[in-house]
């Protein structure tokens, strides 16, 4: 299976440069690599000054750079297309209007989740030791990398993993003919779920997968990578690196409007980037005066994102997202569940116990976290939040506690 890195930030900010620059760095350093576009405006091929398909191709004749642009359209009408098929004859079969059934089986986000499919079939049949993808723009990242979860929790839902209950209640209300269709549809659906948890499974572990985020220094954009570094952390993906692009050149000891114009432009983007505490070092891009496009020119911008550096770094040891623990003995034992979160100060932070899982919401953004057996004995006594994460406390529960 080939390494992942998945390039995303705020639309305009030069994801696509940097995720090819990084692709042809690791080419030219002996590695192959493949650089691919979920993005739906594609734009990697203009960067690469190539002509790109669905198909991965060969980019500089050095046999080390591929590329490719991922056709959604064509994933759905290929993969999708036979599912549909199969749900709309068991729906009709149970009674369910042809129309109705045609929009049932219209599910929001399939397009996105088969292009993610897609990157985990190149990373794991293609020669390639490393598959760099450049994302879409941060709101739909986010979207696409918790799809696989949500896809996978909506089909155990509609369709039970124990089937023969759905089966046996086919079986009465439609006769055998029902239950063959039900047989190949659930057949399916076993196929789609295991390609869920698959993903699922490469975009939790950070030795296999990670996240480079783009950022231009500016306060909107800053306060967005804030954000989506939380949300990335609240879904157990792991970021390995935050880029800032575009800054502009110092104009050392020069005078006039232009120099002024310059300093000032700089002495902002370092204030930006002085206030992005606590998220670890931000490697820094200048602004170029013409557009880096092609292989060579890329290289130039990934000489100075990377240095000496080895663009992929050693794979990273997976960190607990929890962490309990506690003093005392019995009814008067006092126990608190730290989860770490990288959270801004204006964070917005809910907490409900919700029967063995505790719903964490950040921002919006919702996550059900299955607490150890010890607290789920417990009764929650409160909360607090720090730049660093959240503590809950807990006290045991009379009735459950022995």
């Amino acid at each position: 299976m080939s390494r992942v890195l998945l390039f995303t930030g705020k639309g305009g900010v030069g994801k696509t440069t940097l995720s090819a620059a990084t692709a042809a760095s690791l080419a030219a350093h002996g590695r192959k690599a493949l650089v691919v576009s979920t993005d739906p405006a594609h734009s990697l091929g203009d960067a690469l000054d190539v002509r790109l398909s669905a198909e991965p191709s060969e980019v500089d004749g050095s046999g080390g750079l591929f590329a490719c642009q991922i056709d959604p359209r064509g994933l759905v009408d290929e993969a999708w297309g036979e599912l549909r098929g199969h749900l709309r004859t068991v729906l009709a079969g149970a009674g369910v209007d042809e129309l109705d059934a045609e929009e049932l089986t219209v599910l929001p986000g399939v397009e996105e989740l088969l292009a993610l499919a897609e990157v985990r079939r190149l990373a794991s049949s293609g020669p390639w030791e490393v598959v760099v993808v450049d994302c879409g723009p941060t709101a739909e990242t986010l979207r696409l990398l918790s799809l696989p979860e949500a896809f996978a929790g909506y089909l155990e839902r509609l369709f039970p993993t124990h089937r023969r209950v759905v089966r046996g209640l086919l079986a009465g209300v439609a006769g055998t003919g029902t239950v063959e269709k039900w047989d190949a549809t659930a057949d399916a659906l076993s196929r789609l779920a295991e390609r869920l948890d698959a993903l699922r499974t490469m975009l939790a572990d950070p030795s296999g997968c990670s996240v480079r985020l783009v950022l231009t220094p500016e306060r909107v954009v800053a306060a967005e990578t804030r954000r989506t570094l939380t949300a990335l952390a609240l879904q157990g993906i792991h970021v390995d690196s935050v880029i800032a692009n575009r800054l502009v050149p110092s104009p050392g000891a020069a005078r006039g409007a232009a120099a002024t114009w310059l300093r000032t432009r700089r002495q902002e983007q370092d204030a930006v980037l002085a206030e992005l505490t606590g998220i670890g070092e931000i490697r820094t891009v200048d602004h170029r005066a013409s557009e880096p496009v092609g292989v060579p020119a890329l290289l130039e911008v990934a000489a100075q994102l990377y240095g000496d550096e080895d663009p992929l770094p050693s794979a990273a040891v997976p960190e607990s997202l929890l962490e309990v623990s506690g003093s005392g003995r019995g009814l008067d034992a006092r126990y608190s569940l730290r989860i770490a979160l990288p959270l801004a100060d204006d964070t917005e932070l809910d907490l409900a116990r919700v029967g063995d899982d505790l719903a964490l919401t950040v921002d919006g953004r919702r996550r059900l976290v299955a607490l150890p057996s010890l607290l789920r004995r417990c009764i929650v006594t409160g909360a607090e939040m720090d730049s660093g994460g959240v503590t809950v406390g807990f006290r045991p529960d009379p009735s459950l506690w022995r």
